[in-house]
């Protein structure tokens, strides 16, 4: 089994690493009783700038189910780099907590968090990325189809931090991954570089397409929603650029796609139809599920 030190971002995986990491969730969810005393003696700092559902819950549970003991830090707890800098909030959870969680605005946080505590830091969330969701989304389609190098994913919508992170895993994992967004949505190029980097290595495809037809044929379409949390961006205008990328039954069917998958929450009849999102098509309760699964095989990792 493969130890980790930190996660920040999926690029800091190896192929094997990222491979072992879902093996390892697998086993998880198939034979939790094994497990139960994993973090036993360890406490987790969870610091959240943003709300959630899924990954608090996901976290404090699974944190649980481990035998370990988990802190909510939420800003009303002092906001970090206002009440006093992101390094002294680190190196202060340091000298109580053996691991740090956090759910972030700003990439840099993490890395002053990391930097500061020399504590394991798990990324939950942050603008570039979010590889605790990607980490779920890949276990769901191990489980569906097995050997993730024979899968095709298509992502539609905007090339935010899930789609990142949905990218190098894809990349790290030999898949073909079709990502549509409209003109001026596109992935970060930092980001596409890298990924161009890990897939020249994997034999993973990269498309990329202002065309949703592009994603025809895929084993399973991605969205997520338009706005992001905390963007600014007049959702007038955010509704008339992206109302034709809309995820719903008449576009399953012209694709002729199986699966589909979001990260929730989703905005219904947005960038996805209820129809869709309740259908048997859908992923989304089981991606959900595996977040907790995902994060515990990191947690485990952390500490092997």
């Amino acid at each position: 089994m493969s130890k980790l030190n930190q996660l920040l971002s999926l690029a800091e995986l190896s192929p094997a690493t990222l491979n072992d990491l879902l093996n390892l969730a697998l086993d998880v969810k198939q034979q939790p009783q094994k497990y139960t005393q994993a973090l036993a003696g360890k406490s987790i700092a969870l610091i959240f700038e943003k709300p959630s559902l899924r990954t608090r819950v996901s976290f404090d549970v699974g944190i649980y189910k481990l035998g370990g003991h988990s802190v909510y830090l939420d800003q009303q707890n002092g906001a970090m780099g206002k009440r006093e800098t992101v390094a002294d909030f680190g190196r202060n959870l340091a000298c109580w907590t053996d691991a740090i969680v956090a759910r972030v605005f700003s990439q840099q946080t993490l890395e002053q968090l990391a930097q500061a505590s020399h504590k394991p830091v798990i990324n939950a969330l942050s603008d570039l990325y979010h590889p605790c969701q990607a980490l779920a989304d890949l276990l769901a389609l191990k489980e569906h189809f097995g050997d993730l190098s024979q899968v095709h994913l298509a992502y539609v919508g905007d090339g935010n931090n899930v789609c990142h992170s949905l990218m190098i895993g894809a990349a790290l994992s030999g898949m073909k991954m079709t990502v549509v967004t409209p003109q001026g949505f596109s992935p970060d190029a930092q980001v596409l570089l890298n990924v161009q980097k890990i897939a020249a290595d994997t034999g993973a495809v990269l498309e990329l397409s202002p065309h949703l037809s592009a994603a025809a044929g895929a084993d399973a379409i991605y969205t997520d929603t338009w706005l992001s949390m905390g963007d600014k961006a007049d959702p007038q205008q955010i509704e008339r650029v992206f109302k034709p990328y809309q995820i719903n039954t008449a576009v399953m069917q012209r694709l002729a796609v199986k699966y589909f998958m979001h990260c929730l929450p989703a905005h219904r009849e947005h960038e996805v139809t209820s129809e869709v999102l309740d259908s048997d098509a859908s992923l989304v309760l089981l991606q959900a599920e595996n977040r907790m699964h995902a994060q515990n095989a990191v947690l485990i990792s952390l500490f092997a």
